[in-house]
């Protein structure tokens, strides 16, 4: 019998981990809910005596590695490894079967050149989002739906360890002074991270994966969020210069659109887009891509939103994509769009196309201008052209349910005209069944397309086809 066998099965009902987890100084609250929570019984080999071994050799490969390494030659540095890891274990005569010595393996090399135990869930293309609350319990998200996995970290502070490397390279900072943090990983996956004392039940992480293939309008058709019509019209949108903001909930998928709808401007326009951490992923060449910085540990040196739309005006934009309003840089973006920066695209958080105005109302009144209502809401009307509004279903879809004209003002109200709306038809094998259909009208900016040379066909709206709904 191998050692790690012989470990592994010593470790008797050790398998959660807790014990050596929460000792130390964590006050009584955290413990006493820490001890309300229901674990999942999920059997991990990851505990005691096998992360001893694990540290034992991973620390000894450190301690010879050569620290001037460049690790972003991450083929070199993996040869290097392997070469120092079956040397190690040759030293320490460790006897481990093939699989054995494998897992190992790669366990220390996530370690030193990855993210630890989340390396293989990053790795893998089926999984959307990752969540970690607490060294124990992580849950990812696959086609829609949350499920915990059986991987865990030692403790927290190897939680902490992944969180700072991840901040460290972007010049970003997490303490208890400052407990969380926007961030991104090098392929552009949106990383969040809030430690004690804000969280009481140790380091939370959520990672929300992009695909290393951004999603293409064919996708978007093939997984039923969007028809061929819809898409139509709204390319024409974009290339006709029209202003578009997408509006939904968390993970709605108003980024992926985004980007959809970012591949339908012309390759010889200027583009400058605006996020508080870059995730966008444009395919045109002329891009200049800004990303907001929070303060510093003395509380200087802090660029928002809002600084950067201001100064994205300055550098001669011919469209000017911010990732998502959130603040009183809604007053700026509005701006914009209504000096002659048509074609601007954003995206906010809301939980419908007329609830989409009455935020971005809000927002502007963060700016602390005193203005009346009624001028707030003529610029919005004058900005904004449509509102594409998505939202997540109940069986893990997104769908786009809203395409919404801005037509204008009547009194002190915006009024609006839905020119796609989605239809329920019902529910199959828990799927929800249903289309993004045409309403009949044809938007007032028609003209605005006809003047960029677009002519879309009557049928696209629904008109001159009879159709049962």
């Amino acid at each position: 019998m191998s050692l790690l066998k012989r470990i592994e099965q010593g470790q008797g009902g050790n398998s959660s981990g807790q014990s050596s987890d929460n000792q130390g100084g964590e006050n009584s609250r955290l413990s006493s809910l820490q001890a309300r929570r229901v674990n999942a019984p999920i059997t991990s080999p990851q505990a005691g005596s096998y992360f001893d071994l694990k540290t034992r050799v991973q620390n000894k490969l450190l301690s010879e590695l050569d620290p001037s390494m460049d690790i972003t030659r991450t083929d070199e540095v993996r040869r290097t490894i392997q070469d120092l890891f079956e040397q190690i274990l040759a030293e320490e005569n460790i006897v481990l079967s093939r699989p054995e010595r494998a897992r190992l393996f790669e366990q220390i090399a996530a370690e030193i050149l990855g993210l630890g135990p989340l390396q293989p869930l990053l790795e893998d293309d089926t999984i959307t989002e990752v969540m970690v609350n607490g060294a124990k319990n992580i849950y990812i998200e696959r086609k829609g739906r949350i499920h915990r996995v059986p991987v865990t970290f030692e403790n927290n502070d190897h939680v902490m360890r992944i969180i700072d490397r991840i901040v460290a390279p972007l010049g970003r900072r997490i303490d208890e002074s400052s407990p969380y943090v926007d961030a991104r990983l090098p392929d552009g996956s949106r990383v969040n991270a809030i430690i004690p004392p804000i969280s009481l039940v140790g380091p939370v992480l959520t990672i929300r994966k992009f695909s290393r293939n951004p999603i293409t309008v064919e996708q978007l058709i093939q997984f039923g969020s969007v028809t061929q019509e819809a898409i139509m019209f709204l390319k024409a949108c974009v290339e006709s210069r029209l202003n578009i903001v997408i509006s939904g909930g968390t993970g709605s998928g108003k980024t992926t659109l985004l980007n959809v709808l970012s591949g339908f401007i012309p390759a010889d326009e200027r583009i400058v887009t605006i996020e508080n951490a870059a995730e966008l992923q444009l395919r045109q060449e002329h891009v200049v891509t800004l990303e907001s910085r929070p303060p510093n540990i003395e509380g200087r040196g802090e660029i928002t939103i809002r600084d950067l739309v201001v100064n994205s005006l300055r550098m001669r934009p011919e469209r000017i994509i911010v990732g998502e309003i959130r603040d009183e840089a809604a007053l700026d973006m509005l701006q914009a769009m209504n000096t002659g920066h048509d074609g601007s695209m954003t995206t906010l958080h809301s939980n419908g196309p007329r609830d989409t105005l009455a935020r971005l109302e809000t927002m502007t009144l963060m700016a602390g201008m005193d203005l009346p209502s009624r001028a707030i809401r003529e610029q919005v009307a004058s900005a904004i052209d449509l509102i594409c509004h998505q939202e997540r279903m109940r069986d893990g879809t997104r769908k786009i349910t809203n395409l919404t004209e801005i037509s204008g003002m009547e009194g002190d109200v915006i009024t609006m005209t839905d020119i796609f709306v989605y239809e329920q038809t019902g529910i199959e094998n828990g799927q929800i069944q249903g289309r993004l259909r045409p309403t009949g009208l044809r938007p007032k900016f028609m003209d605005k397309l006809e003047a960029a040379g677009i002519n879309l066909p009557p049928s696209i709206f629904g008109i001159g086809e009879r159709r049962r709904y």
